[in-house]
Formats: C-alpha cells, structure tokens, sequence
C-alpha cells in the first residue's frame, strides 16, 4: 500500500473535453504538481490521463473524467511513496497525505472557476 493515497471527486459543469484540454497542457501539469516529474503513460483522450511520478513522491498518478449529467466529474487519484531516504516518519507522512489532499481540492476548484466561468447559473455548459 502507497504511503501516500489520495482520491479525490470533484464535479465540473463543462463538457469532458474541456476538463481534458486543461490537463493536455504539459505546462498546466507543472503549475498543478510543480515538485513533481510527470511521464504519461496513459492518454487516454477524454477520459483522462495517467502518469508515472518522480521528484517529491514516486508512484503513479491519474485524472479520469467521467461525463456526468450536463458536465464531468473529475477523479484524481494519486499513490505514492517518498522516495529513498527521504523522511517516512508517520507524522510527516500524515502531513503529506493532508497537503496533496488539499492540493488536489485546490487544482480541481481552480479548474472549476475558469471553465465554468462564462457558464450562466442554471443554464447548460457550453458545448466543447
């Protein structure tokens, strides 16, 4: 089991294309998880992207994008461990957990405030 596991689901009222295109962006990636090294390993187009990571943690990390209703609800997943002989003690681990859970919150409301930005409340997103 990673020492690091993180699930979070957030839902975006814009099409899966649009949520696609953000993470597409290798720059975006870097500005999300800027103490990370990301290899994709899996695009899988509008459905999402998985990627091996290196740097802070290393394991394996993905976005799925699964079309919900009028828009797509964003998974993230992140597993990871510290990488060798980096601090493992489970105070640190627990505070690392907390971090990346409130960084992937921070990524996927960033995202949710540009893309649904010209969206109308109660009105269907725009097409993609």
């Amino acid at each position: 089991m990673p020492a690091v596991d993180v699930i979070d689901e957030t839902f975006l009222a814009v099409p899966p294309g649009s949520v696609a295109a953000a993470f597409a962006d290798p720059g975006a990636c870097r500005r999300f998880w800027p103490d990370l090294r990301l290899s994709v390993y899996a695009d899988r187009g509008v459905e999402g992207l998985r990627w091996t990571v290196a740097g802070a943690l290393v394991g394996t990390m993905e976005v799925w994008l699964e079309p919900m209703l009028d828009g797509t609800l964003l998974h993230y997943f992140l597993r990871a461990d510290p990488p060798p002989g980096a601090d493992a003690r489970p105070a640190r681990l627990r505070r690392e957990k907390t971090r990346r859970q409130l960084a992937a919150k921070a990524v996927a409301l960033d995202l949710k405030g540009v893309l649904e930005d010209s969206r109308r409340p109660g009105c269907p997103p725009p097409a993609s």
